[in-house]
């Protein structure tokens, strides 16, 4: 396995951890932002196993985009598509003051268990394309 892909999955790996930590600890928020990194990054490994010596990974956010470029949106049951249309802007909206709120009032303690569950089941998925 190259360095760099070893790399993305390390911290896809970290940030499952993370999620984790703050479904604990009830800071909702946060959960769904983690579960977005963790798929960016484990998108990111796949792109990254792709790329020539000393290319890196686009820096962009945008899961949907970043799975197209991994070449692997259509390889996604529906299901997975869905949901990473679902997780995607939750990158953004944790970031910015004026979607806090919003985002932070549909995320309750059940959907972020769901959310989690099936972080961890699309980002095994994603390992199983590598």
């Amino acid at each position: 396995m190259k360095e760099s892909v070893k790399y993305w999955l390390d911290i896809a790996d970290y940030d499952i951890e993370t999620a984790k930590a703050m479904l604990n600890t009830c800071r909702y928020l946060y959960v769904g932002f983690m579960c977005h990194q963790v798929i960016e990054k484990a998108l990111k490994a796949i792109i990254a196993r792709d790329c020539g010596e000393g290319e890196l990974p686009p820096k962009i956010h945008h899961l949907l985009k970043l799975a197209d470029r991994a070449g692997l949106f259509n390889k996604m049951s529906p299901e997975r598509q869905s949901f990473i249309k679902e997780l995607n802007p939750m990158n953004i909206e944790a970031r910015y003051p004026e979607y806090k709120e919003k985002i932070a009032a549909s995320l309750t303690k059940d959907i972020c268990v769901e959310v989690l569950a099936r972080t961890e089941e699309m980002l095994c998925w994603i390992k199983g394309q590598l």
